[in-house]
């Protein structure tokens, strides 16, 4: 379903810190029911961004225990603001791996949540 959704245009890592710069394909056809006139970045498929990057950097197939403080803090419109950076805070745990992580586009910050990751 997210296929061709985003694609990465860079990938940092400083220790356990990611930046992840990517662009939103505004032409998905999930924007078409989210919302028609008025696209906006569903909730759940940045959850599932800040998964399968997470993912990507520790090699290993994950799967969401838990999220917390999951603040939704400025819509992103694919037309107005396609370009994000995800700032990702990784550390493993017992069960897997912890996320801390930042979203924005510009200055302005569009999500921050935590989020408990066990390895499938």
């Amino acid at each position: 379903m997210l296929e061709n959704l985003y694609k990465i245009n860079n990938l940092e890592a400083i220790d356990n810190s990611i930046t992840a710069n990517i662009t939103i394909n505004k032409d998905h056809v999930i924007f078409k029911g989210h919302f028609p006139d008025n696209p906006v970045m569903p909730g759940v498929c940045m959850m599932q961004i800040i998964k399968e990057i997470t993912e990507s950097i520790v090699e290993k197939k994950l799967f969401t225990r838990s999220a917390s403080n999951i603040k939704f803090m400025a819509i992103i419109n694919p037309f107005i603001t396609p370009k994000l950076e995800l700032k990702l805070d990784i550390s493993e745990t017992d069960e897997g791996y912890k996320v801390k992580n930042i979203s924005k586009f510009e200055d302005t910050v569009a999500l921050k949540a935590t989020t408990n990751f066990i390895v499938k």
